[in-house]
């Protein structure tokens, strides 16, 4: 191999010459046929302007990740990368620009002529940062860092930084992190998302006093993640994982273990297509808040045929005991045993079911009356609270919307179905549209209407004052638009019309024109939006 080429190793991250954002991971080392000199084979992180998969002229090289990912480079073509007190320094000491480098700073004005650019508050900035002893965030994403340098330099530079974002660098091995974290003995957080890292370690990378760790693709595997680096957790907090592996891989096959300082985990988009991974972390004794977003999940079930001890043999352990928050947009979840068995986690206060069919009325998913009224100890639903009063109005219309839907007298069927009807209709009090012998003729009927305020919005229908109209609860959505064309005198012109509700920020469409206002759970006090067909 050429001396050249010798400076480099094999698995050792690298960019291309002048251009920190297009890296890669070297494949392979020596000459190649046909061409003279050393080369350098390179697969390129995203196929960022590869060539071929590794082979050329029918002479495999070695496999590249994808079909044309990979291209072969001279040895000068490519960098190796800074260290981070250079990194550091390049980012954020202004006094390190040359004279000449800043004379030759400049804009053009509107008429072609160069304007220089003077740094504003210059002095100020180099006495802040004249030892960087004030610099407790920083940034270096994407300029080719490929090691620390010399630990008591860094150690002497930022001896006070907190939070380190080195995405997109060119950090591979572990120790590398562990020397980093043991020079910064004051870093708690440490992001490395897009930094390639490899799965071989030799021993547990030392973050003691990391609190949050960002790891988004990073090429890291469950199976490091949970045993290699296990030791090392000691006081993390929060964890920002991507996997890109559908399987939660536990040395036992059964739980995650441990961890006991964790109180946030992110998985979103991971590919994660069962439940049963997700009930694998049900141990985690300090885990709030898990994001699962983007994923594939079908189907959601509170754990309740576990064992009646915890893997760990405690006989009072609880399943996801101190889960507070569980992210589950962008799934595929389309059923409401999976909202229902929400009810079952003992501390889950913020929910987030939107992107899901069962969250999409348009597909046959439910409104957000629904699944406020289903969920009944949810403060935060899909990023929005909420209030007490969305919460009675929510579950008077479900009950409503239950009694005009429901044709079996069955208890049991009724509570299969909506397993808290019983429970809400006899805490608001709610009674069966029935009449009585003691009710008859307009008594009767007005004792059972329904107040419903009618707002006028539709461009063509000019300004109209809105209207406080009492109703059977029996009006179909077809009949109240017949209604609305006599009360503000509308002639040729079709309507739609929509309820507005509470923590939805935008009314929802009423579209069967067949369904009355008990069906749809509409009751006093509801606003109906009147437009127009565009």
């Amino acid at each position: 191999m050429a001396d050249a080429a010798a400076g480099f190793r094999l698995g050792q991250r690298v960019h291309a010459a002048g251009d920190p954002r297009r890296v890669g991971t070297v494949r392979y080392l020596g000459p190649v046929e046909g061409h003279a000199g050393d080369w350098v084979g390179v697969d390129w992180d995203d196929g960022a302007g590869g060539r071929h998969d590794g082979s050329v002229a029918g002479r495999r090289y070695f496999v590249a990740a994808g079909e044309r990912s990979a291209s072969f480079a001279r040895p000068a073509a490519l960098s190796k990368g800074i260290s981070l007190p250079d990194a550091l320094r390049l980012r954020y000491r202004v006094e390190d620009f040359t004279q000449e480098e800043q004379d030759e700073m400049y804009v053009f004005s509107t008429s072609q002529k160069r304007v220089s650019v003077e740094f504003v508050g210059k002095n100020k900035v180099q006495e802040k940062l004249k030892d960087f002893n004030d610099l407790t965030n920083a940034s270096v994403s994407y300029m080719g860092v490929s090691s620390i340098g010399p630990p008591d330099e860094l150690k002497s530079l930022v001896p006070n930084l907190k939070l380190l974002d080195l995405t997109g660098n060119l950090f591979s091995q572990w120790q590398d992190v562990s020397a980093l974290c043991q020079a910064l003995v004051s870093l708690e957080v440490l992001n490395l998302t897009n930094n390639t890292m490899e799965n071989d370690v030799i021993e547990s990378p030392m973050l003691e006093n990391i609190r949050i760790l960002v790891l988004n693709n990073c090429g890291v595997t469950w199976e490091l993640f949970l045993c290699a680096c296990f030791s090392c957790f000691s006081k993390v907090g929060i964890i920002q994982l991507t996997v890109f592996l559908p399987f939660i891989q536990t040395p036992d096959g059964k739980f995650v273990q441990g961890f006991n300082t964790l109180r946030l985990l992110n998985l979103e988009d991971n590919h994660i297509d069962s439940w049963d991974e997700i009930v694998k972390l049900s141990y985690l004794k300090g885990l709030e808040q898990l994001h699962v977003n983007k994923n594939r999940i079908k189907h959601v079930k509170y754990p309740s045929n576990l064992p009646s001890h915890g893997p760990l043999d405690d006989a009072s352990a609880v399943p996801f005991e101190n889960l507070q928050v569980l992210l589950l947009g962008s799934n595929e979840i389309d059923d409401f045993s999976s909202v229902d068995s929400l009810n079952l986690f003992p501390s889950l206060r913020d929910v987030r079911l939107s992107d899901n069919p069962i969250a999409d009325p348009a597909k046959g998913g439910a409104p957000r009356f629904v699944l406020v009224a289903r969920l009944g100890k949810v403060k935060i639903l899909n990023g929005s609270e909420v209030s007490p009063r969305e919460r009675k109005e929510s579950e008077i219309r479900y009950v409503r919307l239950v009694m005009g839907k429901t044709e079996s007298n069955d208890p049991e069927e009724i509570k299969r179905l909506h397993p808290r009807f019983a429970e809400l209709k006899a805490f608001h009090g709610i009674e069966d549209e029935k009449p009585t012998s003691s009710t008859s003729g307009p008594q009767k009927m007005a004792s059972g209407l329904i107040s419903i305020t009618l707002k006028c919005v539709g461009p063509s229908m000019g300004e109209k004052q809105p209207l406080t109209k009492k109703l059977p609860p029996t009006t179909t959505v077809g009949r109240l638009k017949s209604l609305c064309e006599s009360f503000f005198k509308l002639k040729d012109i079709r309507l739609k019309l929509f309820v507005e509700e509470e923590g939805c920020p935008l009314p929802q469409l009423l579209e069967e024109d067949t369904a009355s206002l008990m069906e749809l759970g509409i009751g006093s006090g509801a606003s109906i939006v009147v437009d127009e067909e565009s």
